[in-house]
């Protein structure tokens, strides 16, 4: 095999290699999010548990140190850090999502023992929810 033969089959294989990486990177993706609404007045309806209180000051999937004080809520597909705003009754609160949580339907977020506290929440309940924007 001459020396030019060589060189065309190993820029072949590299540009082969090459593609396929890029394939496997772009099938690889996560699936592309819906967006999110822009913070507004229109309030939801959902059903909401309590998460036991944290005994230490655990880290989340969100990455935050959640405490016996900690205020927030864990919701399965909302980013994390997305503000806001739980009622429940005539309490309302501001507050941001901290953790993700597994798909527990029938529930859609987890209020950690804080929030739950301070909206007077002790059991799984229905809450009303708006979109504050993104944190």
């Amino acid at each position: 095999m001459t020396q030019r033969r060589v060189q065309i089959l190993a820029l072949t294989a590299a540009a082969g290699l090459a593609g396929a990486i890029a394939v496997a990177v772009a099938t690889g993706r996560e699936p592309e999010r819906p967006a999110l609404p822009a913070a507004t007045d229109t309030w939801y309806s959902a059903l909401a548990g309590v998460r036991p209180p944290a005994a230490s000051r655990t880290r989340t999937a969100c990455g935050v140190r959640i405490g016996p004080q900690t205020e927030g809520v864990a919701h399965a597909v909302l980013p994390c850090g997305s503000r806001l705003y739980v009622a429940v009754g005539g309490r309302t609160a501001l507050t941001q999502v901290v953790d993700r949580m597994a798909n527990a339907a029938p529930r859609e977020f987890d209020l950690t023992a804080a929030l739950a506290e301070r909206l007077g929440v002790r059991d799984a309940t229905r809450i009303r929810w708006t979109y504050a924007g993104a944190g």
